[in-house]
């Protein structure tokens, strides 16, 4: 059996991180998959967990979804041939920005969509007309529960969690007998859950007025304690990787 071509981004730290893994360590050796980040220099927890998977069923390579001919390059590098084209697309790039709307520019919201939403959409732009010719291939996005709910000072976050776009993008992948998965995982314990947080402690609230500067340094941040408490871990979120890679296992082999 041929190795399917998997491509995951965001793969730096938490669910990318994991999910490459997983993928790679899938014992019958079904793909073979390149891992993605934007800084390479920050691999070096995924080469850790790689262990022996490293340069047979996983390779490590630059990809910045915020830059098109990054896109291009690594892409190009992978579907050069008519035998290596792209069989999986797993998007898990992202960004987020918390705070009251009036403290931030719209140059820091505009980054976050351009990372969230147009980086799925630069992705898609190079990959799906390839899969539409074959009519194969398979498309996961792991996106976040809050593009089903909102939540306080998580406004622009939640609007660039691409609910609609990939609702409408699975009505077209099915003419094309292509498989879409629409990830949605509640809150999950990583790094860059943590990273959102302390960006939260240094926000500048000199726009804000007094009750909602109050009720973010003063009710959000204090979610903290509960968050840490009730949200999942890498470990928790473990049983629906594997339950990720079961599905492309049985799309690669029957569909």
């Amino acid at each position: 059996m041929n190795q399917k071509v998997v491509l995951i981004t965001g793969c730096s730290s938490g669910i990318g991180l994991a999910l490459a893994i997983r993928i790679a360590k899938d014992e019958k050796k079904r793909f073979m998959n390149h891992g993605t980040m934007r800084n390479l220099s920050k691999g070096q927890h995924l080469v850790k967990e790689a262990g022996r998977t490293l340069g047979r069923t996983l390779v490590i390579k630059q990809l910045d979804v915020c830059d098109e001919q990054s896109i291009k390059a690594c892409v190009s590098a992978l579907c050069g041939l008519p035998e290596h084209q792209m069989d999986i697309l797993s998007n898990n790039a992202g960004v987020d920005l918390i705070g009251p709307i009036e403290c931030q520019s719209i140059d820091e919201m505009k980054a976050v969509m351009d990372t969230n939403f147009f980086g799925l959409v630069r992705l898609l732009k190079e990959v799906l007309p390839d899969m539409k010719k074959r009519k194969e291939g398979h498309i996961v996005v792991i996106s976040s529960v809050m593009g089903i709910q909102g939540i306080l000072f998580n406004d622009i976050y939640a609007a660039s969690k691409m609910e609609g776009f990939c609702e409408s993008l699975a009505v077209q992948a099915l003419r094309f007998n292509l498989n879409s998965f629409f990830i949605e995982p509640g809150p999950v314990i990583t790094e860059f859950e943590h990273k959102v947080y302390e960006d939260g402690l240094k926000t500048d609230l000199s726009k804000a007025d007094k009750v909602t500067a109050d009720m973010f340094t003063n009710i959000y941040l204090n979610y903290k304690q509960i968050f840490e408490t009730l949200g999942q871990t890498l470990e928790d979120v473990a049983t629906h990787l594997n339950a990720i890679v079961q599905i492309l296992t049985c799309f690669t082999v029957f569909g």
